[in-house]
């Protein structure tokens, strides 16, 4: 986990920073590819977004907590080291992001997978 915030846009860390709940730490903020497309946050608990073209060009934030995230996909170029977009696979539908750099994407990756795969499992009822 990183010692400081990492961010592309402090105006953006701020943004995201105000829509956590107390407990939850925020670790970075990425501005994404293509215009007025939005930014992601990426805490302990969840990843969020701040689409700026959803529904009707109103702007939103959207929250997909780590257990709520069935996979992650990346696209196939060889490695994930070279990808700078990476979709996160939900119930309720996939969420693509392309970030400013494949080492930006890439530590996205890994630190949700850890959070996905470290969380405790719910028992099975008797």
């Amino acid at each position: 986990m990183p010692e400081k915030p990492i961010y592309d846009h402090k105006g953006q860390w701020n943004r995201i920073a105000a829509y956590t709940i107390p407990g939850e730490t925020l670790h970075a903020v990425y501005d994404c590819k293509g215009g007025g497309t939005g930014f992601v946050g990426i805490t302990d608990q969840r990843v969020i977004f701040y689409d700026q073209t959803f529904l009707r060009e109103l702007k939103s934030m959207i929250s997909i907590p780590y257990n709520r995230i069935i996979g992650i996909a990346s696209e196939d170029e060889g490695t994930i080291l070279k990808t700078s977009k990476l979709t996160f696979i939900t119930a309720a539908g996939n969420f693509t992001f392309e970030f400013w750099g494949a080492k930006k994407a890439h530590w996205v990756y890994q630190f949700v997978m850890d959070q996905i795969l470290n969380q405790p499992h719910p028992q099975v009822p008797d």
